[in-house]
């Protein structure tokens, strides 16, 4: 694509945001759209796997993500009461992705990549809720439009399918939480904590700071409050590990929330003329495959390389979805692979990556980079 044309992208998200970097730095003209009052600080964080942090060292932000994230060394797995039943060298992982991996606050994350917008003078425009009409009237005004607007209730995706595409509810739900801990309490160590049915993850970041999951086999039911849903998480762990008692003796209430987790099943094209869908919009997977932020900065870097590199728009979307569909499609199985074991009713918990060695791992995530 020449470089005047002109980008409209919906959703000012990760894959939105990483988008309007690189293709503005490209020389687009890109108009970024985002429904809410704010950047989103959504998610009390994100790990950057090997895979993301290629991505942001290509923006040249690698050093102030580790600036304020964390590394830590190790993943262990525990039962719920406390006896290790595996452990995951994150460190050698990193070591052979040629990249490190980096936990973060996601408002910490959000922040950086809103002031390197900033610095290009990309203007967010919020408070812009769009409709199926916005869409087509973008559209005709610009020569490519992006949706980048989540998994639940994507606009552009809806006007890719006539017939909507809907998430599926995957029986679990997730409360997710930060809290400050004592120094030495993790270690600076990644815990996964697993009952029958039942999850705690613990995610180290820096400072004693770290974010946290509390996650069950539920009924998606709407009507219960929120406050209900937070007292049974209380009364589910509550004598679970040390750490676990920690986590909930000490959390910032104002960052909790609840979630009715969802996810995609793979689709068949993620473009129709010159609209198309990234990140969650186009392959939402399970928080378990923690690769939802990783394949959002992988959409947002191939994606651009390919505008930049492609004569033609038509060539770059196909090439698009030709070179993401099968690595986003297997974070999408390996995700509901790793819930079922978790939430499934399996009698014994299950090691994280069962069988799978730090150099199939690494190429994996490094894959198409």
């Amino acid at each position: 694509m020449n470089s005047s044309k002109r980008i409209a992208i919906v959703g000012a998200g990760v894959a939105g945001m990483v988008l309007a970097i690189f293709a503005t730095r490209q020389g687009f003209q890109v108009s970024l759209y985002e429904r809410g009052r704010q950047v989103s600080s959504m998610g009390a964080g994100v790990t950057l796997w090997p895979n993301a942090m290629f991505v942001l060292h290509r923006l040249g932000l690698e050093d102030e993500i580790k600036r304020v994230g964390g590394m830590p060394r190790f993943m262990r797995q525990f039962d719920q009461h406390g006896v290790r039943q595996g452990e995951f060298d994150i460190g050698e992982v990193s070591l052979l992705s040629g990249f490190p991996s980096v936990t973060i606050m996601r408002r910490d994350l959000m922040g950086i990549l809103a002031r390197a917008l900033d610095d290009l003078g990309v203007e967010i425009h919020f408070g812009r809720s769009m409709t199926s009409q916005d869409i087509d009237g973008f559209k005709k005004e610009f020569d490519l439009v992006v949706g980048a607007d989540g998994r639940m209730n994507s606009v552009v995706r809806q006007t890719l399918y006539p017939q909507e595409v809907s998430p599926c509810y995957q029986g679990f739900i997730n409360i997710i939480g930060i809290s400050r801990l004592g120094e030495g309490i993790l270690d600076n160590v990644i815990h996964d904590v697993r009952g029958l049915g039942e999850r705690f993850g613990i995610v180290p970041v820096t400072s004693g700071v770290c974010y946290w999951a509390a996650a069950w086999r539920a009924d998606l039911d709407q009507d219960r409050s929120v406050s209900a849903w937070y007292d049974e998480m209380h009364q589910r762990f509550s004598s679970w590990p040390a750490p676990v008692r920690s986590v909930l003796s000490s959390y910032e209430k104002a960052s909790l929330n609840r979630i009715f987790v969802h996810d995609l099943d793979p689709l068949p094209y993620w473009h129709r003329d010159n609209v198309v869908i990234i990140g969650d919009a186009a392959h939402a997977p399970l928080p378990t495959s923690g690769q939802g932020a990783c394949q959002a900065l992988e959409d947002a870097w191939h994606l651009a390389r390919l505008l930049e590199e492609q004569g033609e728009l038509e060539n770059a979307l196909i090439d698009f979805y030709q070179q993401r569909i099968a690595k986003t499609s297997a974070a999408q199985a390996i995700g509901r692979q790793l819930a079922q074991g978790i939430f499934g009713g399996q009698p014994e918990p299950q090691l994280a990556a069962p069988g799978i060695s730090a150099k199939q791992l690494s190429r994996f995530w490094m894959q198409g980079l």
